[in-house]
């Protein structure tokens, strides 16, 4: 399974704000399936099979012009580990084990 951040940008609003955009963009991904997605301050991490978050970005990328925007400029990272299984609690779980461990001085992390 691929993780990918993705940060859509809609230009040409007429409006420094963007949350109504984003909130469209979060009822479109509920509407999508084979992916798991979480919405944060800066972006949203969408979770699944790559070929599936592929369609959702764009989908995405096209349903931002669908509510008007005149331009879009899509940002995307994608993590794609394939010798094991991985997800962002995985991920997160995996740094704040080590964050309990010692801190690489001899000293524990407490």
């Amino acid at each position: 399974m691929a993780i990918a951040e993705v940060t859509i940008i809609p230009i040409g609003t007429g409006t420094t704000s963007l949350s109504a955009y984003v909130a469209n963009m979060q009822r479109k991904l509920e509407t999508l399936e084979g992916i798991q997605y979480e919405l944060t301050s800066m972006s949203t991490i969408i979770e699944g099979p790559l070929d599936r978050i592929l369609e959702a970005v764009q989908a995405l990328h096209e349903h931002t012009f669908e509510s008007g925007a005149q331009r879009v400029s899509t940002s995307i990272k994608i993590d794609d580990r394939r010798d094991k299984e991985g997800s962002s609690i995985q991920k997160l779980a995996s740094v704040r084990a080590k964050l309990s461990e010692h801190d690489g001085t001899g000293q524990s992390g407490e």
